[in-house]
């Protein structure tokens, strides 16, 4: 149990130590005077013991009731514990906690280092407070400019922080608590439809642009999913390509091959007979290299290296110019893919499968427009094939009353 001590006297005084010139029957300790008189002591859960300073007796005694309590319903927070700097914390024990892969973390900690650590690096996590929180959101718009998904990413990021150190018993309640995230403000996607991929497609100038081209829209695989396919992933018999590793670009590493970042990324995607045709036509006249670093490379330089990010980006954007069409990036053909698959009436769970995103929202989101311009589709269909004379079981032609059409009653 807890006790209070009086700092100004000594517990145990000697027989011939003097009475206290102010406080009669006790003896003056070395700390008479100085600060505050009453100590609270108390022994935290894991055995340490925890003092705290108080001017009235009253006072002391109530924070030993209160400390105590707090251990008997669970409740119990170290007062200690919120004086650690938001740096630290973030740095040293939420970051190591992440179950994420080193590319992940280093966006995380470039995400704190930018948008964070100038804001309250230095500053104790228990003194950031709800108006704290909504400002700084509001600064990742209006100081630092960031626009689209990117206030939502960094914001998630920041918050998971202070959940953590609100289940480490850090603080009591997270400042973000009872603020919205930034809203994902996100432009509809308009991806080009199959003529306009076509049209891409005849002002390619190389045969590897033009393979990569149509391959990305026929199986909506991300740059560096495409970019890191092997021969080993293509199976030609099933017409699937499995999807397990990607070409990543790390700064101070280079270029190098990487397991997909999620389960989700991890997928079979069902490879078209137009599809397969182009692999093969393209493997037969640029075989994949048997060995060296880079060896199983589907899509690679003359020389063998892998196709770096910006080298594919700039040949869509000139075969876009030479074409004088509009400009793509190679997300777009992923769209594209999407926008297919929605408007041949896939359901959004398979799209959410056959895109490797990590949850079916993030599916609706992205292609919600799309659904909707499939769903009004299917009213024309449907209105057009309801719209006048029909006939029906028995060679009776129900009558219109109106806008309601009457059916005859059916017996038995």
């Amino acid at each position: 149990m807890g006790y209070v001590a009086d700092r100004w006297h000594k517990r145990k005084p000697g027989p011939e130590e003097p009475e206290c010139g102010q406080h009669k029957g006790l003896v003056a300790s070395q700390a008479h005077g100085k600060g505050k008189r009453w100590q609270a002591r108390w022994d935290a859960p894991n055995g340490r013991e925890m003092t705290s300073l108080h001017t009235t007796k009253t006072e002391a005694e109530n924070e030993v009731h209160k400390q105590e309590a707090a251990k008997l319903s669970g409740s119990w927070m170290d007062p200690k514990a919120g004086q650690v700097t938001v740096r630290d914390f973030a740095l040293k024990t939420w970051l190591p906690a992440q179950s994420v892969i080193d590319r992940s973390r280093q966006k995380y900690e470039a995400y704190l280092e930018r948008y964070l650590f100038p804001e309250w690096g230095d500053r104790q996590i228990r003194t950031i407070k709800p108006s704290d929180a909504g400002a700084w959101q509001r600064h990742l718009v209006t100081k630092y400019k960031l626009t689209g998904a990117s206030p939502n990413r960094v914001s998630i990021c920041v918050r998971s922080i202070f959940r953590l150190a609100v289940v480490d018993r850090v603080v009591a309640v997270s400042p973000f608590a009872g603020i919205k995230a930034p809203p994902v403000d996100e432009t509809a996607v308009q991806p080009p439809d199959v003529a306009e991929v076509r049209q891409i497609l005849s002002y390619a100038y190389d045969p590897r642009w033009a393979a990569m081209i149509e391959i990305a829209a026929l199986t909506g695989l991300r740059s560096g999913e495409l970019r890191g396919l092997t021969v080993d992933r293509v199976d030609f018999l099933r017409r699937v390509i499995r999807v397990e590793q990607q070409l990543v670009r790390e700064k101070g590493r280079g270029l190098y091959l990487d397991d997909v970042k999620t389960a989700s990324g991890r997928r079979t995607i069902p490879l078209s007979q137009r599809g397969a045709q182009v692999l093969s036509e393209y493997l037969a006249q640029r075989p994949a290299r048997d060995g060296g670093e880079w060896a199983g490379l589907v899509f690679a330089m003359p020389d063998g290296r892998p196709v770096g990010d910006s080298t594919c980006g700039y040949a869509l954007k000139s075969i876009c110019q030479a074409g004088k069409l509009k400009p793509r990036h190679w997300h777009e053909l992923r769209h594209h893919y999407a926008s297919v698959l929605i408007g041949g009436g896939e359901n959004p769970k398979v799209v959410q499968k056959r895109m490797g995103h990590k949850d079916i929202t993030t599916t609706l989101r992205t292609y919600a427009h799309l659904f909707a311009e499939a769903e009004e589709r299917t009213r024309d269909v449907l209105d057009a094939a309801w719209t006048g004379d029909f006939a029906v079981p028995g060679g009776r032609i129900p009558e219109s009353r109106g806008s309601v059409v009457a059916f005859p009653q059916v017996s038995g």
